[in-house]
This record gives structure tokens, C-alpha cells and sequence, in this order.
């Protein structure tokens, strides 16, 4: 679904708003602090349950409240919500005014996608950020994803919980075996699906960083040793687990690495070309879910002037003319945003909607 209107109440600076938004482009202006990456962030939370800023819930609820909301209606009146008490530490999701317990259930509604300053942990952070990725395209391109991760999830629980408990090799067995089958079932998903971002990816950095198209690889870790089968692995370390009362090896240790000339991306190409990549890493991913949800994801790009030339930014307009699908992006001069304007009303007059925000006011440019 697309977002036609946004409500926000008490999120940060943002205390009661109420936006309309085009399906298309959207742009939204406003000095640092004044509340235009509230908004993505509220899009974000509610997709994902989230902040993509904070850890912490109450770092994002308005100054002297405990509850914040976010809905959005599409075109169709279709509803989601999500609102967080913090006196009751009670999270209400709801989806067409019904009531649901699971964030995934929500998830399965909506589809965002989002390119930040903090982006880049995707390459200076550790593998955490760059599974979180990969997950997430996971989630909504194979349906079954979500429920096997779960599996596993109780799985390593119990296995890790036996491993405290310092029971014997021959009582971990059962959740070694299972702890097993279930990290190779995972590990053939993130094989296929990362072999599909990277026939993806080609397109969109031929349009982006098109001097680095075929030159750019994604190398897939798959959390052991590719030469030996885990079950071996993990006989191999059992007492080194037995001491650490952690698993050390499987799915959740898995992780990818982005390399240019068999260099890690970061060290060979520059700040602006590293965004350029996430936005063809992003924009790839995003297809990936449209074609197999038939439902384009929602973009989000905060503060666009940040590391990106002109010719960066006319590059990046042709490529959301040719994702086709709708984008909210933060500027914090008009200039940063002049490419995608100039584009897009090349393409068709009215087909954006800029806005302006001031001290947590909005109004339309």
C-alpha cells in the first residue's frame, strides 16, 4: 500500500499532524531539528515496530506525553496503526480498525524501504546491520522466511539455554540435529535470494554508479565454514561452547560483504559513490518485493544533499522515474532538490508535492 494520508500524534516535535501525501514524489524541506525526518521516521516505526534512530521508544515520544500514534490510510481507506503506551509499555497494532498481536501480520500490509545518514553502519557497523538488511528483503519476498526464522529462533533459544545449564553432549544432541537442519534450510533461502539482489543490483547501479556496474559483487557468508557441514563445526567446538554458553556457529552468524576488485566497498570508493550504492542496493531490494508482492514498497531518502553532487542527484532522479513507486525524500535547501523536481515535472506537471516544515509545523510549498 501507498500512504495517501498520514497521522501523527506526539511523535517527537510532531504533536498532532495530519498529512496528505501524492503517490508519487513527495519532498519534504526543513532545517536540521525541525521535524521533516520525524516524519519518515514515523512511516518507519510504523511499518516495522522501530525507530530507525533510537533503541528507545521514549526518546521519540513528545516532550511531557507517554503515548504516541501513527496511522495511515491509501487511496482505498485502507487503515494501519500502531500506537505505544509507555505508562503501560503496551504496544496496539491495528489494521482496518481490527486489533492484531504480531508486527509481522502488520508488516505483511506494507513494505518501506529507507536510505539514511545512518545507512552506512550498513558498511562500518558490524554484520548486524547488513543481516537486518537482507532479512528484511527476505521477509517479503518468501513468504515461508518469517515462519522458518521463527523456528530457528526457539531453536537457538533452547539450544543456548542447554548449553548454560552444561548439560551433556549426548542431551544436546536433539537440539544440535535441529539447530542443524534448520540453519541449512536458511542458509538455501539467503543463497537464492541474494543470487536475485545481485541480477538486480546490475540494473540499478547501471544507472547510478554505471562506470562500477559488473564490477561490484555481494559474497555471501553463510555463518560456518562452507568446507565442512555445521553438525561438524559444532563437534569440533563443543567445548569451547560449553564455556562460552553461546552457539558460535550457524544462521544467525551469517553475513555479507559488498567488494569492489575483491576490496571491501567502503576503502576503494568514496562517501558519495557509497550512497549511490546504497541507493542501488535499496532500490533493488524494492523491486525484488514489488514483483513478488505485486505491491510497490514505500521510499524513504533523508536529507538527499547530504554527500551527493549534481550529477549524483540527476542520476538518482532517473532512477525513482524508472522505480516508479512512491518516495518521501528530506532536503534542507530546495537546491539538493532541484534534479528530482526538474525531472519530474518533465514528466507530468503535478506530480509531486513539496512541503515545508518549521519548529514541527507543516505546510505545503
Amino acid at each position: 500500500m501507498s500512504v495517501d494520508q498520514l497521522n501523527i500524534v506526539n511523535f517527537r516535535n510532531l504533536s498532532n499532524t495530519s498529512l496528505n501525501f501524492h503517490p508519487h514524489l513527495n519532498l519534504v524541506l526543513g532545517e536540521n531539528g525541525s521535524g521533516k525526518s520525524s516524519i519518515l521516521e514515523a512511516i518507519f516505526f510504523l511499518a516495522h515496530g522501530k525507530s530507525f534512530r533510537t533503541t528507545k521508544v521514549e526518546n521519540i515520544v513528545s516532550h511531557e506525553h507517554h503515548q504516541l500514534t501513527v496511522n495511515i490510510k491509501d487511496h482505498a481507506v485502507n487503515s494501519l496503526g500502531i500506537s505505544k503506551n509507555l505508562s503501560t509499555n503496551i504496544l496496539t497494532i491495528q489494521v482496518n480498525g481490527q486489533r492484531i498481536n504480531k508486527l509481522s501480520d502488520l508488516a505483511k500490509n506494507i513494505a518501506v524501504q529507507i536510505v539514511t545518514p545512518e545507512s552506512f553502519k550498513l558498511f562500518f557497523g558490524g554484520p548486524k546491520e547488513r543481516r537486518r538488511f537482507i532479512d528484511l528483503g527476505l521477509f517479503h519476498v518468501k513468504h515461508e522466511f518469517s515462519k522458518k526464522w521463527s523456528v530457528f529462533n526457539k531453536i537457538h533459544k533452547q539450544r543456548n539455554a542447554c548449553l548454560r545449564k552444561k548439560v551433556t553432549k549426548q542431551e544436546l544432541a536433539y537440539w544440535t540435529g535441529e539447530f542443524c537442519h534448520y540453519s541449512q534450510i536458511i542458509a538455501d533461502d539467503r543463497v537464492e535470494y541474494i543470487a536475485q539482489l545481485q541480477v538486480e543490483l546490475i540494473k540499478w547501479l547501471d544507472i547510478l554508479l554505471p562506470q562500477l556496474t559488473d564490477k561490484i559483487k555481494i559474497h555471501y557468508s553463510q555463518g560456518w565454514s562452507a568446507k565442512k557441514r555445521l553438525s561438524e563445526v559444532l563437534n569440533e567446538n563443543y567445548e569451547r561452547e560449553k564455556l562460552q554458553c553461546f552457539s558460535i556457529a550457524g544462521a544467525h552468524k551469517f553475513d555479507v560483504k559488498f567488494t569492489l576488485y575483491k576490496q571491501p566497498l567502503d576503502l576503494v570508493i568514496s562517501r558519495g559513490q557509497q550512497k549511490l550504492f546504497l541507493l542501488a542496493l535499496t532500490f533493488a531490494q524494492a523491486k525484488l518485493i514489488e514483483k513478488v508482492k505485486q505491491v510497490k514498497p514505500i521510499l524513504l531518502i533523508d536529507d538527499i544533499g547530504a554527500e551527493l553532487d549534481i550529477n549524483s542527484r540527476k542520476a538518482l532522479a532517473t532512477a525513482l522515474n524508472s522505480l516508479a513507486c512512491q518516495t518521501i525524500v528530506t532536503a534542507i535547501n530546495k537546491v539538493d532538490l532541484m534534479p528530482l523536481l526538474e525531472q519530474t515535472i518533465a514528466e507530468k506537471e503535478d506530480n509531486y508535492k513539496m512541503f515545508h516544515v518549521k519548529h514541527g509545523e507543516i505546510s505545503i510549498e
